[in-house]
């Protein structure tokens, strides 16, 4: 049978056998990499913002083309509802904003996620919805529980949410999340009749089982 075009293709089946290894070496050492002068300049100017509105933040990271970040805006309009993205061109795509209670800005997450956790955003929720799979094994330090940011993203704390339409990925997130002692996760199959991104509501459309992962990292004791 033909693989459908959004079918996920990996030469990975189990949880990356260097997985532990690389979460740990993570947990155990500071993240280096300068902070670029665009990220950090979006920053100061989000920063205030936030400083001044007093409201609690809903981080919308690897938003896309923002449908997600308004869908989020309207659910919760005593909110600020904040959409991050790497892709000017994806962004661009955006519509005209319907609501003064969201923005949308392109940074680099490897900065921004560590500038948020420095400054102790109140942030509510944090979304990670369908972010790009990397499904090659050799790839692992790509996604983002591989990634050397992977310690920031906790920090930043919050209830945080992830969706995929592969189920490896949150199997990997949620083993990368027990690895730092965030035991009590929700993971389950979900359907939706109100899709948050063009992705899934294609992955539904194409009869895709879609994934939910969510933890709450402010209220959980960390058990180590």
């Amino acid at each position: 049978m033909q693989a459908s075009s959004l079918e996920i293709i990996s030469n990975q089946s189990d949880i990356h056998e260097h997985l532990e290894e690389i979460v740990q070496k993570h947990l155990a050492t500071d993240f280096q990499k300068p902070i670029s002068a665009h990220t950090q300049a979006v920053f100061d100017r989000l920063n205030e913002q936030v400083l001044q509105s007093q409201k609690p933040v809903i981080l919308d990271s690897c938003c896309g083309v923002g449908e997600s970040t308004q869908h989020l805006a309207e659910l919760y309009p005593d909110a600020l509802v904040i959409g991050l993205d790497k892709s000017a061109c994806r962004l661009a795509k955006h519509d005209a904003l319907s609501s003064h209670n969201y923005v949308l800005e392109r940074v680099d997450l490897n900065d921004f996620w560590r500038l948020v956790a420095q400054a102790q955003w109140p942030v509510y929720k944090h979304y990670l919805l369908y972010p790009n799979p990397w499904p090659k094994s050799k790839h692992i330090r790509r996604r983002w529980h591989g990634a050397a940011v992977f310690p920031a993203l906790l920090q930043i704390g919050g209830q945080l949410e992830l969706r995929s339409n592969w189920k490896l990925y949150l199997e990997e997130f949620q083993y990368a999340l027990h690895q730092a002692g965030f035991m009590d996760t929700t993971f389950n199959a979900f359907q939706t009749e109100h899709p948050m991104t063009p992705f899934e509501r294609k992955y539904q459309l194409s009869a895709h089982t879609l994934w939910q992962l969510q933890v709450d990292l402010s209220s959980q004791v960390r058990s180590r």
